[in-house]
């Protein structure tokens, strides 16, 4: 090619979705360079022109370009360069200009178009109320660049509200205008439609043998079906609501024995304008049994003692609540954890491991780690900001020095909330153990209930206001 060619304006239009066969276009010439005459060229210079609000040299980074490198025209280095400016999702047109070329040395410049960036949104088609809660669900603020995600997050985010309130079938569109008072920004606006609440016309239940379908039902708190009777329990559709009411019949089938059982299949599906119907498939596996319970690891504590605590006998029912209560916590008080722990054994472990599985029979061993008994260190109290100290630890029957005790901990609980000055619900404890020392700090958290009252009475006498 001659060189007094090559000094015109050269102009690659490469377009977003780069393919293989894109063409570099010299002006003032009909000759096209394709990937089968490919030259090499030194980039002599990098400039970004089209921008307002993203900062040049930043771009020229994300290119991967370098002023110095070599690269091939047509190539791949400029599509990598365009892709890498692409995946950023901040630009809506992407094309590399040629702006002069001086022997072997290539000077470019990437002409950019910024997408647009939001100024402001409305709701169209819910009330004042729900829009305030849904601004806050979907975190839009002003100068966010407006992609193709972000409305799809949005319609997600709409949907997901209205059908967690049993609108199943509710159409959320997003529409974008520009903004003519601000550069480079448009107003969105988010149309809801066929708000109209979903009820559940009737509950179809398949698989199920050791369980009624009558009770199946009673265990979905979360999903009724219509009816005249029901008064007080609501048949509206909610998602969340059904996939508990999922777990739940599981884990009912679990503790009667079926720890292989689970929902194959579901659906939901319209019935007719205001209703679906929710269908399940249950395979319910086989019912199993204890059989051999080995425990391995104790020496503080026989190995009749431990069996008898966890209440556990060959034939009984598999049951995984029953085989945790008995393990970990009972509401008595009366398992094998709470003994280990009362007696400072802080870093004790217990781990049920199956190591047979004959026909409807299981073996476990109980594999136990004591570890060394832990000390009280320091006790400490935060959260409070007018009860002093010394009323709360007054009431704490942890002491520095003691051996550790959960036992103790639920009790100093129970009794500072008694006290009646604290939030039951945020009361909490922060155990801060250190096996290397063998030692424990305990930090008691509270909340102070709100305790400044105003009483004003009055009333009328002796000819005067009182």
């Amino acid at each position: 090619m001659p060189e007094k060619v090559q000094r015109f304006l050269l102009i690659i239009f490469l377009f977003i979705s780069i393919s293989s066969t894109a063409q570099v276009q010299i002006t003032g010439t009909e000759e096209l360079m394709d990937y089968s005459n490919p030259k090499e060229y030194e980039i002599g210079g990098l400039t970004v022109s089209g921008v307002q609000f993203l900062d040049e040299s930043a771009l020229i980074t994300l290119t991967g370009l370098t002023i110095g490198e070599k690269i091939r025209i047509p190539g791949d280095d400029i599509s990598d360069a365009i892709n890498n400016l692409w995946k950023q999702g901040l630009l809506a047109d992407i094309k590399v200009i040629v702006k002069k070329v001086e022997g072997k040395l290539i000077f470019l410049d990437f002409a950019l178009q910024e997408r647009p960036r939001l100024s402001k949104f409305s709701f169209e088609g819910v009330s004042k109320g729900e829009a305030d809660k849904l601004r806050e669900k979907l975190g839009l603020v002003t100068g966010k660049v407006i992609t193709e995600n972000l409305k799809q997050n949005t319609v997600n985010k709409v949907k997901d509200h209205f059908v967690e309130k049993g609108f199943l079938f509710v159409e959320v569109n997003v529409s974008t205008s520009k903004d003519t008072s601000a550069l480079n920004s448009e107003i969105m606006t988010v149309v809801v439609t066929n708000k109209k609440r979903i009820k559940v016309n009737d509950i179809i239940i398949t698989g199920n043998t050791e369980f009624s379908e009558k009770k199946i039902r009673r265990k979905m708190k979360g999903t009724k079906e219509k009816g005249f009777y029901k008064i007080f329990t609501s048949s509206k559709f909610n998602e969340t609501g059904f996939a508990t009411d999922k777990e739940k019949i599981v884990e009912a089938y679990k503790d009667r024995g079926f720890r292989d059982a689970r929902i194959v299949r579901d659906s939901v599906y319209r019935y007719d304008r205001k209703t679906v119907n929710v269908e399940m498939t249950i395979d319910e596996g086989h019912k199993y049994y204890f059989r051999n319970i080995t425990w391995v690891g104790n020496t503080k504590y026989s190995t009749s003692l431990l069996s008898q605590l966890l209440g556990v006998k060959a034939g009984d029912i598999y049951s995984q609540q029953r085989l945790d209560e008995g393990l970990i916590i009972s509401q008595s008080g009366r398992d094998v954890t709470s003994l280990y722990m009362d007696d400072g054994y802080l870093f004790f472990q217990v781990t049920p491991v199956e190591i047979r599985v004959d026909g409807d029979s299981i073996d476990l061993e109980m594999r136990i780690y004591e570890g060394k008994q832990a000390r009280i260190n320091n006790v400490t109290v935060s959260g409070n900001t007018k009860t002093n100290d010394k009323v709360i630890l007054r009431e704490i029957r942890t002491k520095p020095g003691e051996l550790f005790s959960r036992s103790d901990i639920i009790r100093t609980q129970r009794e500072l909330a008694q006290l009646g000055y604290f939030d039951q619900e945020k009361l909490g404890v922060n155990p801060k153990p250190n096996p290397e020392n063998g030692t424990v700090d305990i930090d008691y958290v509270v909340e102070e209930r709100p305790s400044d009252q105003l009483q004003l009475s009055g009333g009328w006498g002796a000819g005067q206001v009182v």
